[in-house]
């Protein structure tokens, strides 16, 4: 049974971010990310690439304790993984990295894209395979990684940002790092003024759909996004339900915020032609 779209959280020397995982759209990169994560690859992970205006990398490495102190090692793989390239590489958009000529070459390294590098990677090496988007403010983070200087710290260091430094001396407590990772499965997310989720409308169909808060006053309104609408052929197992009787949509979870989830949502259905739904009530 598929999954809505989980939500993995970051806490970082930098800050917190989350990311949403496209896993209808990406299920065989979700799996592997989320097996990197169970398997605490990217805790105590570094960010060792930084091309401002382009990307962020990291996935690669992590800061390990050892007899004589701290060192850099490189992340344990699995296996590679079939490119599933679908989702253009627009800002904020999560993809992996691969080795150059095989697509199908992805492993444990991952990029936030900067900006809209769509006509470069959509195109490149297969289209690097979107998985995921950077949710609420969590691009703060990685402009402000993006604004730190780099340093060529030999291997695949070449372009490593680092926090608090000198000028003079890189140390590994320059890098930045990430310190812990949540995964947090809710029924919807309410990112950048937009609901987004996947629904039951009652007839044995099923849709991801997303709402545009269009009016918070005097109460909270949301419309249809049309051009959101995506059939899905696999039920989820945590999906929202619309009534045909009462017109009642009701989402068991909406994720609001990196540490905030609201349950049991409830809007009405108070515009058929438009589809616009008032917020009811929540817990």
């Amino acid at each position: 049974m598929a999954q809505a779209n989980s939500v993995a959280c970051f806490t970082s020397s930098m800050g917190q971010f989350c990311i949403e995982l496209f896993e209808t759209q990406t299920p065989i990169t979700t799996a592997n990310f989320l097996k990197y994560i169970d398997s605490d690859a990217y805790t105590n992970g570094i960010f060792h690439r930084s091309i401002p205006g382009f990307v962020i990398q990291g996935g690669g490495f992590k800061v390990v304790d050892g007899t004589s102190g701290e060192s850099l090692v490189a992340v344990n793989t699995f296996s590679p993984i079939i490119n599933e390239f679908k989702i253009s590489n627009t800002r904020g958009t999560v993809a992996m990295a691969k080795l150059g000529g095989n697509p199908n070459s992805a492993t444990s390294q991952w990029f936030v894209n900067l900006a809209d590098n769509s006509a470069n990677l959509d195109y490149q090496n297969g289209g690097f395979t979107v998985f995921g988007r950077v949710i609420f403010d969590g691009m703060t983070v990685f402009d402000a990684i993006a604004k730190l200087p780099v340093r060529n710290l030999g291997g695949s260091l070449t372009n490593a940002p680092l926090k608090d430094f000198d000028g003079v001396h890189a140390a590994l407590s320059n890098l930045v790092k990430i310190d812990r990772v949540e995964v947090t499965d809710a029924t919807g997310i309410f990112s950048d003024s937009n609901l987004s989720f996947a629904v039951d409308i009652g007839t044995g169909q099923m849709y991801h759909v997303s709402l545009q808060l269009v009016s918070d006053n005097p109460s909270y309104v949301f419309q249809l996004d049309p051009a959101s609408v995506v059939p899905l052929s696999v039920s989820p197992g945590n999906i929202a339900t619309l009534s045909n009787s009462t017109s009642q949509l009701q989402i068991p979870s909406v994720m609001i915020g990196a540490s905030s989830v609201v349950k049991n949502v409830v809007l009405q259905l108070t515009d058929a032609e438009l589809y616009k739904f008032t917020l009811l009530s929540f817990e």
